[in-house]
């Protein structure tokens, strides 16, 4: 069992496969000038397969596979077979912007995978090239329509709001999530980006998100798990039909609750998404060290294990990586 100092038992874990992406969302990385990892400094599909399998002997049970756009990295689906081959893992996702699922989601659902989340942030085509600084919109509804088709579910689609950017398009979201078998997340504005032009005017909460959302709608939301273990607070629309969830980052933060410890895609283990330590395991397997000193690694850097993080406060501080480069 993975426990911290605080009492909080971590029990999923986070493994980004690779720092590249084809979008280049503003509020994630710059448009021009990001320098890729090289392929060697990124951990192979036997490493992170090992590494998983430690995990998993330390009471970890669910894995999310995430990037960059791990669609990028060649013969994924080999990788979820690896994984979804562990018996003591119970549940397998994947977080992908959607590009790739045409083509892909086949093989995946076929490989084991269990759920998935759509990144995306606006429904017009117009706005979603402004964001992600790509046309694809189409191809990542597409996408959508193709995992559904394959009986992956359920669907996620995170949506990251920002004030004046894209809030005006919160009820649409909502009447997707009425209208088709997804679930949708929205997601508060966080300071992650590379001159993402963050502050926090920029971010709408949630309690207004969920506030427009009744007033446009004319219909109420009702809780169905509200400040649990995982990161969104699910609802349903009052008649049953729908479900949208809330990550309140910002506004409400759910560290206190939190069970989740994240690895890079050069191997190295972040205790939170802010954090400003990483423990390098990349070095530990290529060494070849036994399971044990492994494990006693890993053990100690998640007792140490941060409290929560700082937004909002004077002491916050910016990671020294991107999301992209730690892993969404």
């Amino acid at each position: 069992m993975l426990k911290d100092s605080f009492n909080r038992i971590a029990n999923n874990l986070r493994i980004s496969i690779t720092d590249r992406c084809n979008f280049r969302c503003s509020y994630c990385m710059p448009e021009e000038g990001m320098v890729w990892m090289d392929k060697n400094e990124l951990l192979t599909y036997e490493e992170l397969h090992r590494l998983v399998r430690i995990f998993s002997e330390l009471g970890v049970s669910k894995i999310r596979i995430t990037g960059g756009e791990p669609l990028m990295r060649k013969d994924v689906h080999s990788l979820v077979s690896m994984l979804s081959g562990l018996d003591a893992i119970k549940d397998l996702a994947m977080t992908t912007n959607g590009y790739f699922l045409n083509d892909q989601a086949e093989l995946l659902a076929k490989a084991g995978l269990n759920r998935i989340n759509v990144s995306l942030d606006s429904l017009d085509a117009v706005k979603f090239k402004e964001i992600t600084r790509r046309d694809y919109l189409h191809r990542v509804l597409e996408g959508l329509e193709t995992i559904a088709l394959q009986g992956i579910a359920p669907i996620k689609i995170n949506a990251v709001i920002i004030r004046g950017v894209n809030d005006n398009e919160v009820s649409e979201f909502a009447i997707l999530a009425r209208e088709k078998p997804y679930i949708i997340r929205f997601i508060e504005f966080m300071p992650i980006g590379c001159d993402d032009g963050w502050n926090s005017g920029k971010v709408l909460p949630s309690q207004e998100i969920r506030e427009r959302i009744e007033y446009e709608l004319k219909m109420k939301l009702v809780p169905v798990e509200y400040h649990g273990t995982q990161p969104s607070d699910r609802f349903v629309f009052e008649d049953g039909k729908g479900e949208i969830g809330f990550i309140s980052s910002v506004s409400e933060p759910f560290c206190e609750h939190c069970n989740r410890v994240r690895i890079t895609s050069d191997g190295k283990l972040r205790t939170c998404l802010f954090s400003h330590k990483e423990t390098d395991l990349k070095k530990l397997i290529r060494n070849n060290e036994k399971d044990d000193t492994i494990k006693a690694v890993i053990g100690e850097a998640v007792w140490n294990k941060e409290e929560g993080h700082l937004i909002n406060q004077p002491e916050f501080k910016r990671p020294d990586r991107t999301m992209s480069q730690i892993g969404g």
